[in-house]
């Protein structure tokens, strides 16, 4: 199998429950792995075939004259192969890679003398904002997840990424106050600078 990160994504979904369609691995997606993990949806259809096309993963059922059987919908629901479960173990015990971040967000602070600090501590506070947002929403997502699935095999896995999510969030927000600090006291030394340079000289008495 050619490299392809969300062909991985699918046998990792179908290897923890069979019978998804492309539907239902997008909606998994958005719930799970999309908090950190981008993927791209409109890969998910062709991988499928690709996948099944290499028998990675296979169709549920046969219809008449050899079509692949309809499952919940009208949706086509896959399951993992045995040879889709062995591939996916070789890809998990490869070492990660760690692709450079894409954040706009830092990229603008980074350039943000030019705009003046005000911008970049407006651009903060929605960073601030946002983060505020996405902790509650993690947060009811572990609480939900240790009321309905604590005795799922794969349950303290899961719970092990969703903790790191909170404490680079809790991490971030923590910084964010300081660079909030940081910003205010540009602001005001640009506003005393702006002051001097428009204050006119006394005149000289003669």
């Amino acid at each position: 199998m050619k490299s392809s990160q969300t062909a991985y994504v699918i046998l990792g979904l179908l290897s923890i429950e069979s019978r998804q369609s492309g539907y239902d691995m997008r909606r998994t997606i958005q719930g799970s792995v999309g908090y950190f993990w981008g993927e791209s949806y409109g890969q998910i259809y062709p991988t499928l075939r690709r996948l099944t096309a290499e028998g990675l993963i296979t169709p549920h059922g046969q219809a008449a004259k050899g079509r692949p059987a309809k499952g919940r919908g009208g949706r086509q629901e896959y399951s993992l192969t045995a040879v889709g479960h062995a591939r996916l173990r070789e890809w998990l015990a490869l070492p990660y890679r760690r692709d450079p971040p894409r954040d706009e967000f830092l990229l603008k602070l980074f350039f943000g003398r030019d705009a003046g600090p005000e911008v970049s501590e407006r651009h903060l506070r929605e960073f601030q904002e946002q983060n505020r947002r996405l902790l509650a929403t993690i947060e009811e997502i572990g609480r939900l997840g240790r009321e309905r699935n604590a005795q799922h095999p794969h349950f303290r896995y899961w719970m092990l990424t969703l903790e790191y999510g909170v404490a680079q969030i809790r991490a971030a927000l923590e910084w964010s106050e300081r660079a909030m600090e940081v910003l205010e006291q540009m602001e005001s030394e640009a506003g005393r600078r702006a002051g001097k340079k428009t204050r006119r000289p006394a005149k000289r008495r003669s």
